[in-house]
């Protein structure tokens, strides 16, 4: 009996608004110094680890994670792998964050 794949998952490294707690769906947020780091440190756990294939989202978190893990020649940008948008647009999204911090 053949195995099944391994498949393995890895989020973004740290944002500003990963801090504030605050959900980045799609607004393209960099990553943060330590963000930088998180990716670095996937890179050393994930050594020796060969990817038949790495997909990841457009946005620079993202892809800046991918690189610094040392997976950037290889990843296929895939634009369903952005954050998930619970609102029309960046705006929408800034003004519902506005109204649910007056109300904590």
């Amino acid at each position: 009996m053949a195995s099944l794949p391994e498949v393995y998952l890895a989020r973004h490294g740290e944002t500003a608004w990963t801090l504030t707690g605050q959900h980045t769906g799609r607004t393209d947020i960099p990553l943060t110094a330590r963000g930088e780091r998180q990716a670095q440190s996937l890179a050393q756990r994930l050594t020796g680890v060969v990817f038949a294939r790495v997909l990841t989202s457009p946005l620079s978190r993202a892809l800046r994670t991918c690189a610094l893990a040392g997976f950037g020649g290889q990843a296929e940008i895939d634009a369903d792998l952005q954050g998930v948008c619970f609102f029309r647009n960046d705006a929408e999204l800034e003004k519902n964050q506005r109204i649910m911090a007056h109300c904590t």
